[in-house]
């Protein structure tokens, strides 16, 4: 069992009852997850580093900061920026200077002179996913008995076929999949980008089909048992000499992942895929086969039928508006 220590400071596990003293600090460190820390800490470092100020500072001092910086990011990114200056000014106990008028003044300035162009990853098309595939298969090659060729076979067929995000991929766990031979296998992810509250800490179980060509669950199989990988993180960085990592992959690595496999399969302008593409190839290859609306938020986990429809390219000029009436009649 655990306690809560009445002190910010971390106590050692009591040996005699086996019980671990928990501080209120690993509470409120547990709340936030690591990728926002990151982000935090980046956010203060680009300011005292790129920018020379100096913490704490004032309303007139960021709005000099976002102006330095309006024409090199984007609207979002900035407010990103603020996110983190925001938390260090609350967490040090000082009023924060970036929820003023002025400062929202300053960016909603900046959102209107330099507006944000929408960039979409393009979708990996289901012929150049088996490309990719064949490569990565192929006798002669040295990848093809190796454990990083592997790894990128199954991390890139279950992305595609799950249609995961590069975060959901990263914190696949071996103790949170079972497989059931000849049908597929079921992942269990804790949580997920859209997950709020308590209630959001159960997370969500995938189902993952077998099939005849390939197959997530036959690749996630042979990764497995190459790599001897038991628990912990499914998908991990491999070095140059094949040992593999304890460590999950960074989720900004499995496009860097993407490109190389569509380079070393011949697939024209690699650049433009990203771990997205995964995700938006599925929604087009679903919406082709004549998934509904309603279904492919279901199996994906969108609850947002605006959010689904920007995943799926249209042929005509009136699809998303015909999608999103159907969608709209669908959920009444």
């Amino acid at each position: 069992m655990k306690k809560l220590s009445n002190t910010g400071t971390k106590t050692a596990a009591n040996t005699t009852n086996g019980s671990v003293d928990i501080t209120l600090d690993d509470y409120l460190h547990a709340a936030t997850r690591e990728n926002t820390r990151k982000s935090y800490r980046s956010a203060v470092e680009h300011f005292e580093t790129a920018w020379g100020g100096m913490l704490p500072t004032t309303s007139e001092e960021i709005a000099r900061y976002l102006v330095a910086f309006a024409d090199k990011h984007s609207a979002a990114t900035l407010r990103q920026r603020l996110a983190g200056l925001a938390a260090w000014h609350q967490q040090q106990g000082f009023a924060d200077p970036t929820k003023t008028p002025y400062v929202k003044k300053v960016l909603k300035g900046i959102a209107e002179l330099h507006p944000a162009i929408q960039k979409q990853a393009k979708p990996i098309e289901l012929q150049q996913l088996q490309l990719i595939v064949n490569s990565l298969e192929q006798p002669e090659s040295e990848a093809a008995s190796s454990l990083t060729a592997l790894r990128n076979r199954s991390l890139l067929l279950m992305g595609f076929w799950r249609a995961f995000r590069s975060d959901e991929l990263s914190r696949v766990r071996v103790e949170h999949i079972q497989v059931e031979h000849g049908r597929g296998m079921t992942i269990n992810i804790p949580r997920n980008k859209g997950d709020r509250g308590i209630a959001g800490q159960q997370g969500r179980q995938y189902f993952v089909p077998a099939l005849r060509q390939l197959c997530p669950v036959a690749a996630y199989q042979d990764w497995q048992q190459a790599s001897g990988v038991t628990s912990g993180p499914v998908f991990r960085k491999i070095d140059r000499w094949g040992n593999i990592g304890s460590q999950e992959l960074h989720p900004s690595s499995i496009t860097h992942i993407l490109r190389q496999c569509c380079r070393v399969a011949d697939i024209n302008n690699a650049e433009a895929f990203s771990s997205h593409s995964l995700r938006r190839g599925f929604a087009n290859w679903a919406n082709r086969q004549g998934w509904d609306i309603k279904s492919l938020m279901e199996y994906v986990g969108w609850r947002d039928v605006k959010s689904a429809l920007r995943y799926v390219d249209s042929t005509t000029p009136f699809a998303p508006e015909m999608l999103l009436e159907q969608s709209q009649a669908e959920l009444d």
